[in-house]
């Protein structure tokens, strides 16, 4: 019985010991920094890494280890609802960063690429779509022509929005003609009197504004003033081309800033 006791209180002491060295071993100072949370499976994986060989050889427990360390014994420690909400924070930026890196660094195929254009129209469009396609650059196109039935359209067509929507090789090949419809910023058909106007991903269509119809885009929030007698606007030019395929083309491009 003496025995016994005397054993259980050198447990007793050892577990004190261990407890004790446990709350002042450095380990338990360290604390993670957000995007180091990724490296944890689950939440026992990040307690874990707390307790030291030590610890557990004189505690004898990982359990009552852990239940240390997520108390608090050994320094600032994260609760398991702050652990999973950081770590998916953490993985949603690595993700993010990712996929800029892979977006920056991928080579972009341009539809114009190897095409022998012969149109000024074409060349200007040739011109303009790798700053379409990256962002750097927003363009405008009206155009102003016959449709299949001979009825004079015109309308302003958001081009880095087509590019991403409609496969242009055809167009640099010339077996189509870029033309504008309703599903365009504006649309217009003089024969039979259908007018549309429709916002794109990259343009605000203002349509009843005094000075006329004007595009306010979406990302620097800087207006592209379309009427001729007025300048284009801040970071914005115009260009009128002669066309083969076309009665009337104007580009306006809009370039965008980055800081």
């Amino acid at each position: 019985m003496i025995r016994t006791s005397h054993r259980y209180f050198q447990t007793q002491v050892r577990r004190a010991v261990a407890i004790a060295a446990f709350y002042n071993t450095d380990i338990g100072k360290m604390e993670y920094g957000t995007a180091a949370l990724t490296r944890f499976k689950v939440y026992e994986d990040y307690l874990d890494s707390k307790v030291t060989p030590m610890d557990l050889f004189y505690l004898k427990s990982r359990e009552f280890a852990r239940k240390l360390v997520e108390h608090g014994h050994k320094g600032m420690v994260l609760s398991r609802e702050e652990f999973e909400e950081k770590k998916a924070a953490a993985q949603a930026a690595e993700a993010a960063e990712s996929s800029v890196f892979y977006s920056r660094s991928r080579r972009v195929t341009l539809a114009s690429a190897g095409k022998e254009l012969k149109d000024n129209f074409l060349k200007a469009l040739a011109e303009r779509e790798e700053a379409n396609r990256s962002g750097k650059m927003t363009s405008v196109i009206f155009i102003r022509d016959h449709n299949t039935l001979g009825q004079e359209v015109s309308g302003y067509i958001d081009y880095a929005h087509r590019l991403k929507t409609q496969d242009f090789e055809p167009y640099f090949n010339g077996k189509k003609r870029l033309m504008p419809g309703r599903s365009d910023l504006c649309y217009c058909n003089w024969k039979t009197q259908v007018s549309m106007s429709t916002s794109s991903p990259n343009f605000e269509v203002i349509y009843d504004d005094p000075n006329g119809l004007l595009f306010k885009n979406k990302r620097d929030k800087k207006i592209l003033n379309v009427d001729p007698l007025s300048g284009p606007g801040e970071d914005s030019s115009r260009t009128c081309l002669q066309s083969d395929l076309y009665i009337h083309v104007v580009i306006y491009d809009h370039n965008i800033r980055t800081v």
